[in-house]
């Protein structure tokens, strides 16, 4: 029994890190050859973990093959186009200047509803409103409505926006992430006033951002 508990745990990480090679993509929206990778990989792992005759690095061997594979044709799709349309195929415009595309839609074997839904979730209900509705090769469907559809941005209304800045976590949990305090210009002796001025301390910290223009937001740990 401890024996599958460390094969599935030696598999466990061998996986995360083999995920973490992939680039985050593989997370995300896969295009057809990535997905392909995650399943084979996944399916690889299942058959040692659950059939403790076979040998650990029967099941190891394949998954650092399939991930060698993957970083290599994923290297040359990038310097290839050619490949790249293999692999992944060409976006496909579903929609051109209010129209259906009733032939692409064939192609790429979507259906009405199927579009309809992905509209809806761009909060687009009129389709005479789409200049551009373009299927990705990762299967995400990009809506662009005529300008005079679109929403108003602060541009056109004539107000000028204020600029945006990006928070950094300082604090998590009770945990310092020290570089990020350096990112946003503050010290450790910056954190001790803050805290002390919160009458707070850094355990007692569930979260703590800054970001650059000084705006801080603090969270206290709920007592249970």
């Amino acid at each position: 029994m401890l024996l599958s508990y460390l094969r599935t745990v030696v598999l466990y990480v061998v996986l995360i890190a083999v995920i973490r090679l992939m680039g985050k993509r593989q997370i995300g929206e896969m295009e057809p050859a990535e997905f392909v990778v995650t399943m084979l990989v996944a399916n690889l792992a299942a058959i040692p973990m659950q059939d403790g005759g076979i040998p650990l690095y029967s099941g190891l061997v394949p998954i650092l093959t399939v991930l060698g594979v993957e970083l290599v044709i994923s290297t040359l799709a990038m310097r290839s186009v050619w490949l790249r349309r293999i692999l992944c195929g060409k976006p496909v415009i579903l929609i051109q200047n209010g129209h259906v595309l009733q032939e692409n839609l064939r192609k790429t074997r979507v259906t009405m509803d199927e579009l309809t839904g992905h509209l809806r979730a761009k909060n687009v209900l009129d389709l005479r409103t789409v200049q551009y509705a373009i299927l990705e090769t990762d299967g995400t469907l990009s809506v662009f409505p005529f300008p005079k559809d679109a929403p108003a941005t602060a541009k056109d209304a004539g107000i000028t926006a204020k600029k945006q800045y990006l928070p950094m976590t300082v604090v998590s949990d009770g945990h310092l992430f020290a570089d990020q305090l350096a990112a946003v210009g503050r010290d450790r002796k910056w954190l001790d006033a803050y805290l002390l001025g919160q009458n707070a301390t850094l355990a007692d910290t569930w979260l703590l951002t800054v970001d650059e223009s000084g705006r801080v937001l603090f969270e206290r740990k709920e007592r249970k």
